[in-house]
């Protein structure tokens, strides 16, 4: 496949594999493009083992993975309340509440939700996650449980 051609078919879609993840657009868009520099970077590499979407989201996943472990290595201090970020605000009410549920999942869940959530077939999330394909339909059913109830406590 040509490179321009990924980028626009998987852009968006990894996008918000990594708000997902962390849940912060500016963070997300920069692990994004991380991802496809390593996708251009390793496409003459790429050997056809799994389709190239599973290939590329194992990246994206990786990468958010590794910046997941940076934020622990590094103590958070908050901005002075002068100094406080504003957040984008384009984005509906409730799916910036459903971003900040699921970046408060524990990291395969996550990963598993995104993936499902950018309707990645069940047997590809098996081999991005490296679980079983019933291990992932189970967990899928246990995170859409969870997220309910978490709308649910929030009047949704």
């Amino acid at each position: 496949m040509i490179f321009e051609n990924i980028y626009e078919l998987y852009w968006q879609k990894i996008f918000r594999l990594c708000m997902g993840y962390i849940n912060d657009a500016e963070l997300a868009r920069d692990l994004a493009q991380e991802t496809f520099i390593i996708v251009w970077q390793q496409l003459p590499k790429f050997r056809n083992e799994s389709s190239i979407g599973t290939w590329i989201f194992r990246i994206a996943s990786n990468n958010c993975l590794r910046q997941i472990e940076k934020e622990k290595k590094f103590a958070k201090t908050e901005l002075p309340i002068n100094l406080e970020e504003k957040k984008q605000e384009s984005l509906e009410p409730q799916i910036q509440l459903l971003y900040r549920f699921i970046s408060e999942l524990p990291e395969t869940d996550r990963i598993i939700i995104s993936l499902e959530l950018e309707e990645i077939k069940q047997v590809e999330i098996a081999q991005i996650t490296g679980l079983s394909e019933s291990n992932v339909r189970v967990k899928i059913h246990r995170i859409k449980e969870k997220l309910t109830q978490k709308f649910k406590e929030n009047g949704y």
